[in-house]
């Protein structure tokens, strides 16, 4: 069995993900496996993995669902990864050609790795520039990351067992999302990540994709918004932090007409505090999709 799973959620990217096969099949290591997780595409994403499949250059694993969004791929991903090791690789980025062995050479020399999360790596554009900025200790969790200063994307690598004994990302109805950090906070409380200043992945962001387009996912998805804001309320470390989720917990909860929001919150004075730079939070959400469609992509 291979060490690592590089899974990769994928909706209507036929287009992109030969561009990415091509970076995993030029790997300097073949310890790993590719799991494609077909959230429901309805262009010739099937066929096109089939092509692959047919190459026998790298061993893929292809799980077709229903659109669920890309949690709801993550969800199905971790159900059925059973190596030791595992990383999202999203269909528009590309993977370095050293960088499953840089990820591999890097864990084999970690000793009590049942005290870490995983590894943490860096991110970079097609040009190689690094999105954000280094690590700047040898351990660290993802918040603390950034509450230290840290910015940019960075690119986890994680145990399996770890992110399997936390529960799913809850599915909606008629939402697609829910913030990945959701089980990321999770492991934080528990582990620390060792980081690796080694650029694992470039990065391709799509003018369709999520990370383009956060306020249409605020406005399409509160109660997915929500429930990562409560979340988000209790765990952070950070008291801005918490003030900040409570802000985006009103302002989601006014987007899904919650009229009970205050008595579900786990923090009721702190969101009671947040609800006037919610309602104004609320506004500039409501503002910045007036022109748009109410659409839901992965």
């Amino acid at each position: 069995m291979p060490t690592l799973t590089i899974f990769t959620p994928t909706y209507n990217r036929a287009h992109l993900l030969p561009r990415l096969y091509e970076s995993l099949k030029n790997q300097t290591s073949n310890d790993f496996m590719w799991l494609i997780i077909d959230d429901g595409s309805i262009d010739n994403t099937e066929e096109v993995v089939a092509g692959f499949k047919a190459e026998n250059r790298v061993e893929i694993e292809y799980i077709r669902q229903e659109n669920q969004g890309m949690h709801g791929a993550h969800n199905t991903a971790y159900a059925n990864i059973t190596t030791e090791l595992n990383t999202c690789i999203d269909s528009d980025d590309l993977m370095p050609h050293n960088a499953v062995q840089l990820i591999l050479e890097k864990w084999s020399a970690v000793t009590d790795k049942h005290l870490y999360a995983g590894l943490v790596g860096l991110d970079a554009d097609l040009h190689g520039n690094l999105l954000g900025t280094a690590f700047t200790t040898h351990t660290t969790t993802l918040e603390n990351f950034y509450l230290r200063g840290g910015r940019g994307d960075k690119k986890l690598v994680y145990r399996t067992e770890v992110m399997q004994q936390y529960p799913p990302y809850p599915l909606f109805e008629g939402e697609k999302y829910v913030g990945l950090g959701y089980k990321y906070l999770l492991a934080d409380q528990d582990y620390e990540l060792i980081t690796l200043n080694e650029v694992l992945v470039w990065v391709d962001y799509q003018q369709g994709g999520s990370s383009n387009n956060m306020f249409r996912q605020y406005y399409n998805n509160p109660k997915g918004f929500a429930f990562i804001r409560k979340q988000g309320m209790v765990l952070s470390k950070s008291r801005k932090r918490r003030y900040i989720e409570a802000v985006h917990y009103v302002a989601s909860s006014i987007l899904s007409f919650n009229a009970r929001f205050i008595s579900e919150s786990p923090k009721k004075v702190l969101t009671l505090l947040a609800i006037l730079p919610g309602i104004l939070l609320w506004i500039v959400i409501k503002f910045k999709n007036r022109n748009k469609s109410s659409s839901k992509e992965l």
